[in-house]
């Protein structure tokens, strides 16, 4: 079913609509609009460069985004906490214009009396994309899987890892190869109408989680599989989740992706970690159970102009003798030809 977005991002699209990003630049369905009266009168691709091809406007209402035919909202920002809060009237006029309401926060519109009164009288739906299955324990069936699997690492929160796992399956497909895209948090469910957001799942099952979404891929008997990771290994937050994928998803391979000028974790003090300590502390949680090595460094260069980009990415290939690269902005090719050579099958470590 393709659906046609009006995005709902008040005073955030530019800084942190992160959900909506994604959507526009890998999604299927078409964004007609964009609600953020801070922005009002200028189009996507005026205030945010990376998403050049987008020329939908920005306006201030749900009431001037009507007129481009919307059939769907879309909730763009994912706050620290996935709360609705200050959404929830732009939510029910939504409803009320008769358009379904997709979220990928934490908070569950469908469990909402409120929401979900209003939508039934109205006749539309609400899709929560953080809605999880049910699902087991992690049992192993993961180290079965016969396609090569790399999981994407990073330094922090929203510092691309989804943006270069969808990268990698583009450029493997120019290569004539099948690499499978894993969605594991809600903007890149929203792109690839499958997934399970791992940071919804109970602890005990959030690994479980993981190898469910492995085995799914699987079955398609791609050539490689690409899971998505999230958050960082020394997050003060979302460590757990990083550490879920890392065991569950039973990785044959890690790209490591870095903002090079992010310093310390964002709305933390602690410090990121240097390219070789990050390499080392992956590397070593993994040992015991099966082993994987970081392959490439993608960075996300955004903010730096092309020659401190390009020195970024020479000091991460001197300091790691790795391959690394921005493969957003200078093209995924490359990288992908230097690292899919290195991804192959590892067993895991079992008495």
């Amino acid at each position: 079913m393709i659906r046609r977005y009006v995005v709902l991002a008040p005073h955030a699209f530019v800084q942190s609509a992160k959900t909506a990003h994604g959507v526009i630049a890998y999604g299927n369905d078409p964004v007609v609009a964009v609600i953020d009266p801070s922005c009002a009168g200028k189009r996507v691709c005026d205030v945010v460069p990376h998403l050049a091809q987008c020329d939908a406007p920005i306006v201030a209402s749900l009431q001037e985004a009507l007129p481009f035919a919307p059939s769907a909202l879309l909730i763009g920002t994912a706050p620290i906490g996935g709360a609705l809060d200050a959404l929830r009237d732009g939510v029910l006029e939504a409803i009320g214009a008769g358009l379904d309401v997709v979220s990928g926060l934490h908070t569950m519109l469908a469990e909402d009396a409120e929401l979900a009164h209003a939508a039934h009288e109205r006749g539309v739906r609400l899709y929560d994309l953080r809605a999880v299955p049910t699902t087991p324990v992690f049992r192993g069936s993961a180290y079965e899987v016969e396609s090569p699997i790399l999981l994407t690492v990073g330094n922090d929160c929203n510092v691309g890892k989804m943006t270069v796992s969808l990268e990698l399956c583009a450029a493997a497909r120019r290569a004539q190869k099948r690499w499978t895209f894993v969605p594991t948090g809600q903007t890149g469910i929203a792109i690839a109408g499958w997934g399970i957001a791992v940071d919804r799942t109970i602890a005990d099952f959030s690994a479980g989680a993981s190898e469910r979404l492995v085995l799914e891929a699987a079955e398609q008997r791609p050539d490689a599989i690409v899971v998505e990771g999230q958050g960082a290994i020394n997050h003060p937050a979302y460590a757990p989740v990083t550490l879920a994928l890392l065991y569950g998803c039973a990785p044959d391979a890690l790209v490591l992706v870095c903002m090079p000028h992010r310093t310390t974790i964002k709305a933390y003090a602690t410090p990121t970690l240097p390219y070789r300590e990050s390499i080392r502390l992956h590397e070593a949680l993994l040992a015991s159970v099966k082993p994987a090595n970081v392959i490439g460094i993608a960075l996300n260069t955004r903010g730096l102009d092309e020659t401190s980009a390009r020195a970024e990415i020479a000091r991460a290939r001197a300091e790691t003798h790795l391959p690394a690269d921005d493969l957003v902005r200078f093209g995924a090719d490359a990288f992908y030809a230097e690292i899919a050579g290195s991804l192959r099958k590892r067993e895991a470590r079992t008495a």
